[in-house]
């Protein structure tokens, strides 16, 4: 792996392409900036006319079932009459309708109705993944999505896209612009080819293995270049440009090419290619060099899609690597359940007891093809492995159909669901206690994929390679490398047929129909009602998580949860309950408080009296009282707002960390008023259920403060310590003041 990727340490010219420099004749680095495809497609969509402060406006935005709710439940409340731009709602989140009665559809019936009302593009359940959809319709070169899923990236056929929380599609939805500083660019170099057995899985995991932990491409965007690129297919392409969000880029981009055109053809939408490459020369922040050629089948144990390792080096030291697993578990799980993978080990071999390929990252053609190539005349037997693979949308299912790769799966036992992403978030296949899953999904974060540690229950994902999960089949559960199979994976010519979308995807072309009903079931609820910024704070840290990194999974779960996202309060209960169960009602006391407070009641009366000793005009009429957490980086993951919105609604005003995971996780804290404090690392000040003052953060967000000072109350009186804010952009200083996006765009 680190001979395959390798990172250059500094940034480079591209010159014609092909050639990396530290010089280049006749450029500056300024000037050679322009150069790159990111410049031409952000500058492209900036509204604000200034290079380094952008304000983008995307050409369309996507959400899914278990987002499009919220938005546009939020964009109600601020007004919203017709959708201004192109909107397409999927359904592939909680399409198989099997938990809460019927919630699950009621969203879908409301999608519906709200595309009739509003002018959007309807897309129903099992007919395609969000991501997938979009690449068959809506990408193009040169374009900008906007999406509310974090793997929203389709790079590969030339458009730039973005992952972000609900709220920023909702600024869309209002006329309004998604607005950062113009981000590093980092060159992704490619050179070579894959070797047989090597997917797209194996070169997106060799790069995160790389890439994760150092952070070389945090917030930046992975744009792919070299020769290398012209050597894999389109679907080669998108299965690694997918996984990019594993490494926190904001967003990648491709070259594009003759194979570019082809997809897109094939597709209908000629028109929608343009040839995108560097300038002649072109200026990199960074270059990560890529041989394909050395890269070898990988697998990402668990639980985070950088553990990385060859499948070569697992099987070489099993024992070695799975104790470093069943080491993260116990600090994952806190040591209240048992993760033992040594009993999997059967003659010195690894028996993973499922294999799933679906979704965005799995469930591509050419992936399909090539796991039922493998599994040809072979099955996987009447044991304990298991075998299940998800289409990616209803066009490639037809396709499989018609060459035969289904009935190749059937023949081997493989069982073949419909569109569904359910097995990437914890919603499909979920495997059995203490079970082993190998997957060619996008993520194998702790609480998941099943485990519920509160109830004992553990499981455990790696990601894999399609290819190398059929191999593993084949051998019946044993963990094989696709490379030391002998079989023939065939190339299959792909025919889209557009008419299975015509039949069934409701299409306004943009026409309102402010006559239509929004049919809302009952647990469709709107957004409580928040109050703006107080002069003053009282924070209750009531949880305190010392894991390198919290993701978004332990925040608010997925899985069965995911019923819940369009009702608020409902959603709110299960907020950090796989993580910290004592959570929900500690926010809840608090929050309980600060109703009182409003109410003109008497509260905290100690803490005030500690409080007034020192400050003067500090009462309980210009003193809120929230609840924070603190985390050591928080957010890593899923873009889904509800990881800061569920600790809104509890009474949440802040969070405390010493860095944020993801630029998404950050502003949607932003979005929902809340205070995203940054701390330096180190011994903490303060402890879980002390209380915290911050005096006059009104004013220091309103006068663009760099250090805030905070005191924590203690029996002997109080102790003074700083955090600072980060760096607030002037809009998003004025929603944290107005209390959340819904007020500051209703005043």
């Amino acid at each position: 792996m680190t001979e395959a990727v390798s990172v250059r340490g500094k940034g480079a010219f591209l010159l014609k392409g092909t050639t990396l420099s530290d010089s280049a004749p006749d450029s500056s680095r300024e000037s050679a900036k322009k150069g790159t495809i990111s410049y031409g497609i952000l500058s492209s969509h900036n509204t604000s006319g200034n290079d380094d402060k952008l304000k983008i406006r995307f050409d369309c935005i996507t959400s899914h079932d278990i987002t499009y709710v919220g938005i546009i439940q939020t964009a109600r409340a601020s007004g919203l009459k017709k959708f201004p731009l192109p909107y397409i709602l999927t359904n592939c989140h909680n399409s198989l309708c099997a938990v809460g009665g019927t919630i699950n559809e009621d969203d879908h019936v409301f999608g519906l109705s709200a595309a009739k009302k509003y002018g959007g593009i309807y897309v129903p359940p099992h007919q395609a993944v969000i991501h997938q959809y979009a690449r068959e319709m809506l990408a193009g070169a040169g374009k900008m999505i906007l999406g509310s899923d974090s793997h929203t990236r389709y790079g590969a056929l030339g458009t730039m896209a973005m992952g972000e929380g609900g709220p920023e599609l909702v600024k869309q939805l209002l006329k309004q612009t998604y607005d950062i500083d113009y981000p590093g660019i980092v060159a992704i170099y490619l050179e070579g080819e894959p070797s047989y057995g090597v997917g797209p899985q194996d070169v997106a995991l060799a790069l995160i293995g790389k890439l994760f932990k150092d952070g070389i491409v945090k917030n930046r965007v992975m744009e792919f270049v070299g020769p290398g690129v012209s050597s894999l297919s389109m679907d080669f392409r998108i299965g690694v440009d997918v996984m990019t969000t594993e490494t926190t880029c904001l967003s990648s981009i491709w070259r594009t090419d003759e194979k570019t055109e082809e997809f897109l053809s094939i597709h209908g939408r000629e028109a929608d290619y343009k040839k995108l490459e560097p300038a002649e020369t072109a200026w990199y922040d960074e270059v990560v060099t890529v041989d394909l050629s050395k890269i070898k089948p990988m697998i990402a144990m668990p639980f985070h899609p950088s553990n990385v390792y060859t499948i070569e080096e697992v099987n070489a030291n099993l024992k070695d690597i799975l104790s470093d697993v069943e080491k993260r578990a116990a600090v994952s799980f806190g040591g209240r359940v048992t993760l033992d993978l040594h009993k999997k080990v059967q003659n010195g071999r690894l028996l993973v007891d499922q294999g799933i390929i679906a979704g965005c990252a799995g469930g591509g053609f050419e992936n399909l093809c090539a796991a039922a190539d493998i599994l040809k005349g072979r099955d996987i037997g009447s044991d304990a492995f298991t075998m299940s693979v998800y289409p990616a949308s209803m066009p490639v299912y037809a396709e499989l159909v018609k060459n035969g790769s289904i009935s190749r799966f059937i023949d081997a036992g493989v069982v073949v669901k419909t569109c569904f992403c359910g097995p990437c978030f914890g919603a499909g296949d979920t495997p059995s206690n203490n079970a082993f899953s190998i997957r060619h999904s996008t993520r194998n974060f702790p609480n998941r994929e099943g485990s519920k540690v509160q109830n004992g229950q553990i499981s455990s994902v790696a990601l894999m390679d399609a290819r190398s999960i059929a191999a593993t089949a084949a051998n019946r559960g044993i963990l094989t490398a696709a490379s030391e199979m002998d079989a023939d994976i065939a190339k299959y010519k792909y025919f889209f047929d557009s008419e299975i979308y015509e039949k069934r995807v409701f299409d306004s072309k943009g026409k309102a129909d402010s006559g239509a009903e929004l049919i809302l079931g009952p647990n469709i609820k709107d957004w409580p009602e928040m109050i703006a910024l107080t002069d003053n704070l009282i924070l209750k840290v009531v949880s305190e998580i010392h894991d390198p990194v919290t993701t978004t999974d332990e925040l608010i779960p997925s899985g069965e949860t995911s019923s819940f996202r369009s009702n608020p309060l409902g959603l709110a209960e299960f907020t950090l309950s796989r993580r910290d169960p004592d959570y929900v009602n500690r926010a809840k006391e608090v929050a309980a408080l600060e109703k009182d407070r409003e109410a003109g009641a008497p509260v905290l009366a100690h803490v005030f009296e500690t409080i007034e000793e020192k400050f003067e005009n500090v009462n309980a009429k210009n003193t809120g009282i929230g609840s924070t957490i603190f985390a050591v980086k928080p957010g890593d993951g899923s873009a889904r707002e509800q990881a800061a919105s569920c600790q809104k609604v509890l009474g949440g005003w802040a969070n405390i960390a010493n860095e944020y995971a993801t630029k998404r996780y950050r502003s949607n804290l932003i979005n929902w008023g809340m205070l995203p404090f940054i701390i330096e690392s180190g011994p903490l000040p303060f402890k879980n259920l002390d209380y915290i003052f911050v005096p006059g953060i009104k004013a220091a967000v309103s006068e663009k403060k760099d250090k805030i000072s905070a005191y924590v109350i203690k029996e002997s009186g109080i102790e003074e310590f700083t955090m600072t804010l980060g760096e607030l952009t002037d809009e998003e200083r004025r929603i944290i003041l107005d209390g959340c996006l819904i007020n500051h765009n209703r005043v």
